[in-house]
């Protein structure tokens, strides 16, 4: 079998989606024997990222034109027509147009992972532009999929919603399971300067579509309220930065009295160097973080992402909308006890009481951010086990990507619909 797995980035530009795509391509290759010919748009991290891939080695064709709209016309050409089938992980670009035509050309079956951008919070994001794209090309493109992918039932019922009727493959996002002693780093020693006090994780994009500001401000409440004999919890912040969100919510910290770090001052964007240099001046956190409620870590990859994440006590993330959250499958794969919202789509984390539930209100992440700092370290460790072995159980890459052989397989073949397809 020969695929075509189409991305609108193959580097860390694309955040969690290309954690998620690389890990699974990689799986189907190698685990499951297909071939796959990765294809995305080069950007500045595409060669600093190729490695990734291996022993896939994606193709990156140059974007010619506005970045937001990812125009490239290598990008066609660059799609085999000999492959049996095309997976396009493709949101509201260029690339979604180019999987079009490469379907009605071919006439060969195309799968499409939409990865949460159909679901209501997304679609009101930017809305004008995504009404757009839809007119131009995007609903044409969902409507030729032979089947799409939705990440979790949720998903599946947002596609509903938007008015498609294909049939609906729901297979999840899966992680890496980490080995060794989960809280001791193999190299690096990336771990956060607490003072031995505990650590809470936020890893990912800084963007307000995942509700740090009003976590921010629970976590300024709830940190009032400090629990006897115990220091209270430090919040570490680690991930890109979008749009200068990370500037305001520093901004935030610091008129709610929330004293602030920031790694690697010097190598930040000008706006938040600025930022930092005026009101704050530069931060070394190995060295001042020791007293500071929040320490914004900067970005996390690879090697210095394991560090950190073997050496905090506990993973958040507020969302508002996700697909399904890689992060939050990290953070169970290294036995953290999880903070989240229902948006985060992984209601399986509630149920094996992995997880503490809040809502997006600040009152309601204070409530649940209570419960958090109440926990003695038996608990958070009772609570991050239970998140290892729902990892364990169902969000493997061996899984996941064996379900979606099966898919393909069907899509290519017929017959009877594996049990991950819904039909209606």
């Amino acid at each position: 079998m020969h695929s075509i797995c189409l991305l609108e980035s193959v580097s860390r530009s694309d955040g969690g989606i290309f954690e998620a795509e690389c890990a699974l391509q990689r799986e189907l290759h190698l685990g499951q024997g297909v071939q796959v010919d990765v294809v995305g748009m080069e950007d500045r991290f595409s060669s600093e990222d190729a490695s990734r891939w291996l022993p896939l080695k994606p193709k990156a064709v140059k974007v010619k034109g506005p970045g937001a709209f990812g125009y490239s016309p290598d990008l066609l050409p660059a799609l085999n027509p000999k492959a049996d089938l095309l997976y396009a992980a493709t949101l509201w670009k260029y690339p979604s147009w180019a999987a079009l035509q490469w379907a009605e050309r071919t006439g060969k079956p195309m799968m499409v992972a939409p990865h949460g951008s159909l679901d209501a919070w997304a679609l009101r994001n930017a809305a004008w532009k995504k009404r757009i794209a839809a007119a131009l090309f995007k609903n044409r493109q969902l409507n030729k999929a032979a089947c799409l992918r939705a990440l979790c039932q949720s998903e599946a019922d947002a596609f509903r919603a938007y008015g498609l009727t294909q049939p609906i493959a729901i297979i999840p996002n899966g992680v890496e399971i980490p080995e060794g002693d989960l809280k001791k780093p193999e190299a690096g020693n990336l771990k956060p300067e607490t003072g031995g006090r505990k650590t809470l994780l936020f890893l990912g994009r800084i963007h307000p579509k995942k509700g740090l500001p009003n976590f921010i401000r629970a976590f300024a409440q709830s940190r009032g309220s400090r629990v006897e004999g115990r220091e209270p919890w430090q919040l570490v912040i680690a991930g890109w930065d979008q749009g200068g969100h990370e500037a305001e919510l520093i901004q935030l910290c610091e008129e709610l009295g929330l004293k602030s770090a920031v790694t690697d001052a010097e190598q930040r964007p000008g706006q938040l160097k600025l930022k930092i240099e005026g009101e704050r001046r530069a931060l070394d956190a190995r060295h001042s973080s020791l007293d500071s409620a929040v320490l914004f870590f900067g970005p996390a990859f690879g090697r210095d992402k394991e560090d950190l994440l073997r050496n905090v006590d506990a993973f958040v993330l507020p969302s508002f909308s996700e697909g399904l959250p890689m992060s939050v499958l990290e953070g169970w794969s290294y036995g953290l006890p999880v903070v989240m919202t229902p948006e985060c789509n992984l209601p399986e984390g509630f149920a094996a009481d992995a997880a503490i539930r809040i809502e997006t209100s600040a009152e309601s992440i204070a409530e649940g951010l209570s419960t958090l700092f109440s926990m003695n370290d038996a608990d958070l460790m009772t609570m991050g086990a239970k998140g290892r072995g729902l990892v364990e159980e169902r969000f493997t890459w061996k899984s996941v990507a064996a379900q979606m052989r099966e898919v393909y397989d069907w899509m290519l073949g017929g017959g009877v619909a594996p049990s991950s397809v819904i039909m209606k």
